[in-house]
């Protein structure tokens, strides 16, 4: 689903015939079938699926799948390295954000600059501020890392999809975090404190998440109750991952 931040977010699927506005659905019956069919969102072919959206070859060979687009601190594409050097290039020797988030509680992530503030919605954040720009993704992965000690990398996606919220002084987090980095890493912390609120269109948030995808599941039915991060939450306390259904054939009805 394609992002929009707006005063609440506005979320767009999208394919070759039309673009569905999800927001105009929420309190809506929808009923989403898989077809059975699988695409690799990398090659574009019909392949089994094996992780992330791509099909085994591509996830073990494409640019998009490289490991350093888990631990940006193995990103080589500023010597020149990578699986595609144009790909490297045109995504990772590009300016990189360094951010604190709140989701569920304080964490620290990565982005490239471009993906702000994309990037914070699709985790589900409530609130987000920059701490650091770097000219490349190594540099802000090597940030990241230094900081894992005292903030985690990962959401806590049950309570953020239950809206459980924990409060955090953004801007004295992150001027906290001067402290703790060396020389060659804190040169490279901006002076923006600007905190970014997101809110999300939903009417109802689930008392007890309960998960659901066409892998057990190729008909999935009920009533939209809203969308957050790239769930759909629907009735009974059922969420649905769709990032997670990258490259799945899924027909939706309303």
């Amino acid at each position: 689903m394609r992002t929009e931040l707006d005063q609440f977010v506005k979320y767009t699927l999208e394919d070759s015939d039309q673009k569905i506005v999800m927001n105009d659905l929420i309190n809506s019956e929808i009923k989403l079938t898989f077809t059975g069919k699988t695409v690799c969102s990398a090659c574009k072919n019909e392949r089994k699926i094996f992780a992330q959206g791509f099909c085994y070859d591509c996830f073990m060979n494409a640019p998009e799948s490289s490991p350093c687009i888990i631990n940006p601190e193995l990103c080589e594409g500023h010597l020149g390295k990578g699986r595609d050097l144009a790909w490297e290039e045109a995504n990772h020797v590009q300016p990189h954000i360094v951010y604190l988030a709140v989701a569920s509680g304080l964490k620290v992530g990565v982005t490239r600059a471009t993906q702000v503030p994309t990037r914070w919605i699709d985790q589900g954040a409530s609130f987000a501020i920059k701490v650091a720009e770097t000219p490349y993704r190594q540099l802000a992965g090597e940030i990241e890392v230094a900081l894992k000690n005292e903030f985690s990398d990962k959401t806590n996606w049950r309570r953020m999809l239950k809206n459980e919220i924990a409060d955090y002084d953004l801007e004295e987090e992150k001027w906290q975090i001067e402290e703790m980095l060396p020389n060659d890493l804190s040169q490279y912390m901006i002076e923006d404190d600007e905190i970014t609120s997101i809110n999300y269109p939903v009417e109802k948030f689930p008392e007890k998440v309960k998960s659901v995808g066409f892998d057990k599941q190729p008909i999935i039915e009920g009533k939209l109750l809203g969308i957050k991060g790239q769930y759909l939450i629907l009735d009974k306390d059922r969420v649905l991952n769709i990032r997670k259904h990258t490259g799945y054939e899924v027909n939706l009805e309303f």
